[in-house]
């Protein structure tokens, strides 16, 4: 029996089928998509103050691979990682130092940093046909925003668009944040799986004890309180983590000074989520900041980065330890990643051909929605 909600309610009115399980294993769609959704859209490449100046950083970014360079005086320029003399990789590290060239390890070609034009082609000595303003590198749109650098292939890029807004971080001092701890961890499953996993809180009862003992909220299968049956939109605004807890750590407590500007609502809610399809999802809590990154390495495998950030005066702390802050989250993850990978082996099955979707599940419907549109393909709503 359908349960009457308030109009303003996301949860779905019916159960759309899910993908089809070749979307999920075949490489040909895995093909697809890197020329579709990761070419055309805004891709997270790290923190701009991890990129020193006087270095370059090796990105991949759908199919290509890109090369981004940091000049000596901050200047920042993005470049397709391939040389225009013979196609050889210009940047062979994940980081490496440069300095006002980039130069092709194999022949000595050499380009400037900040525009990618042609400046020397090492020992060899072109005839009056060659000209060195037509081979220059071929630049990718970048831009910086709260600190991370986006890239984008697309000749034509459009804005970022955070599911929150660009303003959506303007309370937290996102710029002057330190990177304090990272782990990097690859998963036997397809990209959208762990996207589909993020997006919805009915596995939370059973998957993560831990968070829901400190999100009381999700041991109800919900991720916010408009998905609960009697909400409405008159309903006061409750705190989120449980009474004594202020953020996601394993005490609940701040690991260190509270962000002075945030709103009364961001501090209530102890976690704030940010989401950048394809790319990464944030989480601003009261005392830190925690991002995500995806990185899909095959039709069935991606890496993620998960890098926490913050102030210097937190990580300068006496005893101080990001790893300990970081512990909670990774418990999580590591609770996500294991269902993740049952997921892929069971959509390999070959009895199951689709799904349904739960009407708690709309957020994974609209992601569905989202990519297939990317990909110039269309979903009945």
């Amino acid at each position: 029996m359908t349960q009457h909600r308030h109009p303003e309610s996301p949860i779905l009115s019916h159960c759309p089928e899910t993908l089809p399980a070749h979307a999920y294993i075949d490489a040909d769609w895995y093909r697809q998509e890197q020329k579709t959704l990761w070419a055309n859209n805004w891709v997270a490449a790290g923190r701009l103050n991890d990129l020193k100046p006087g270095v370059m950083k090796k990105v991949q970014i759908g199919a290509a691979s890109v090369v981004v360079c940091r000049a000596s005086d901050g200047e920042l320029s993005a470049f397709h990682n391939v040389c225009r003399h013979r196609g050889a990789e210009l940047c062979s590290r994940d980081k490496q130092p440069m300095g006002k060239l980039v130069t092709c390890k194999y022949h000595a070609w050499s380009y400037a940093a900040k525009d990618g034009r042609l400046v020397a082609t090492g020992h060899a000595r072109p005839t009056d046909d060659f000209q060195k303003a037509e081979h220059g590198l071929i630049k990718v749109s970048h831009m910086v925003w709260n600190g991370f650098v986006f890239l984008n292939l697309s000749h034509d890029p459009g804005p970022l668009a955070p599911d929150m807004g660009l303003k959506s971080l303007d309370n937290w001092p996102m710029d002057s944040l330190v990177t304090g701890h990272r782990m990097v961890k690859d998963l036997a499953c397809n990209w959208k799986i762990f996207w589909e996993n993020y997006n919805e809180c009915l596995h939370c009862p059973g998957v993560h004890p831990e968070l829901c003992d400190l999100v009381p909220l999700y041991e109800t299968g919900i991720m916010a309180p408009n998905e609960a049956p009697d909400w409405t939109p008159e309903k006061a605004a409750q705190p989120l983590l449980k009474e004594g807890a202020v953020t996601w750590t394993a005490t609940g407590k701040p690991c260190g000074p509270e962000f002075p500007n945030l709103s009364p609502v961001e501090r209530q809610n102890g976690y704030n989520f940010v989401t950048i399809y394809p790319t990464m999802f944030v989480v601003a809590h009261v005392d830190y900041v925690r991002a995500v990154y995806f990185e899909p390495t095959g039709p069935e495998s991606v890496r993620l980065t998960a890098e926490w950030y913050f102030p210097q005066e937190t990580l300068d702390q006496p005893g101080f330890d990001a790893a300990e802050v970081a512990a909670f989250a990774k418990i999580v993850m590591a609770q996500d990643a294991e269902v993740a990978e049952l997921n892929q082996r069971g959509i390999r099955s070959p009895a199951y051909m689709q799904g349904k979707l739960m009407p708690e599940e709309y957020a994974i419907h609209d992601f569905h929605k989202w990519l297939l549109h990317n990909m110039g393909r269309g979903l009945q709503s």
